[in-house]
């Protein structure tokens, strides 16, 4: 019945120490010989998960990943876009105004990697995870032929539990905005999120909403949980993914895509 399963990264496929445990590596592999396509939706950039889909084999021209929550739609191997839709300067602009007026740490995901105005352990978190370059440097300085891809609040989670409300309704209706982490707070392009970008890897591939399972656990997955045929949410998910999923699996560290893909794809009902 179903013919194209689309997995978050962080804290869905990959368990606490950021790896893809032998259970769920297994279990992807049987879906492949199924015939199943299987798509990493990812808020990350397509560099912070590489070795991963080296490591499931999913480095060809058969393959596509939907990076950056969906702004960025690309062929595994060829690297050729399916889909880009980035912000611009004027809008980091317009959020790096707000970030200072809720005083909170700010920055921007490009082409190239990350750039802020300020260095701070949350960027460096990104760049770590990432391993992507990070430029420290004024706003006011890009170059305006810059890429602005996604721009995102990295603070405390405390902080940005306390200012998520203040967000403006003018920017709330501007532009995407996800909780991706405790520590991230992210903006992206009106019309992106990974709803948009299962569903544009699935149109390519003639599959139908309601021959799609979508797995993940924090607010950037809330769409494409939604949108799936099948919308499965992680035992360690957000709260509000539960509530709007058809299901709740295991959590990341005991194997939840393991179970969806033994329970839905390779049929063995046993709970």
């Amino acid at each position: 019945m179903y013919k194209l399963i689309a997995l978050d990264m962080d804290g869905t496929l990959l368990n606490s120490n950021k790896e893809i445990s032998k259970e769920n590596h297994e279990a992807i592999k049987k879906a492949r010989e199924k015939g199943v396509k299987v798509v990493l939706a990812t808020g990350r950039p397509v560099e912070g998960i590489k070795k991963y889909l080296e490591e499931l084999d999913m480095v060809s021209d058969e393959e596509y990943v939907a990076a950056y929550n969906g702004a960025v739609i690309q062929n595994c191997k060829s690297g050729d876009i399916i889909s880009k839709i980035p912000l611009n300067l004027d809008a980091y602009k317009e959020l790096y105004e707000l970030s200072k007026e809720l005083n909170v740490n700010i920055h921007a995901l490009t082409d190239e990697g990350v750039t802020t105005p300020k260095y701070n352990e949350y960027t460096e978190i990104e760049v770590t995870i990432n391993k992507i370059p990070i430029k420290v440097e004024e706003v006011s300085d890009i170059d305006e032929n810059e890429t602005i891809i996604k721009v995102m609040f990295i603070d405390d989670p405390k902080k940005l539990d306390d200012i998520t409300d203040k967000i403006p309704e003018h920017i709330k209706e501007k532009y995407t905005v996800v909780r991706t982490y405790s520590i991230f707070l992210e903006f992206l392009d009106k019309r992106v999120d990974k709803a948009f970008g299962v569903k544009t890897i699935a149109q390519n591939l003639n599959i139908k909403e309601e021959e799609i399972i979508c797995v993940g656990d924090a607010g950037n997955d809330l769409g494409m949980v939604k949108y799936a045929g099948l919308g499965v949410a992680m035992g360690n998910a957000f709260d509000e993914v539960k509530e709007i999923a058809d299901y709740v699996t295991l959590s990341n560290d005991n194997h939840g895509v393991a179970h969806v893909i033994e329970k839905f794809i390779c049929l063995n009902k046993g709970d």
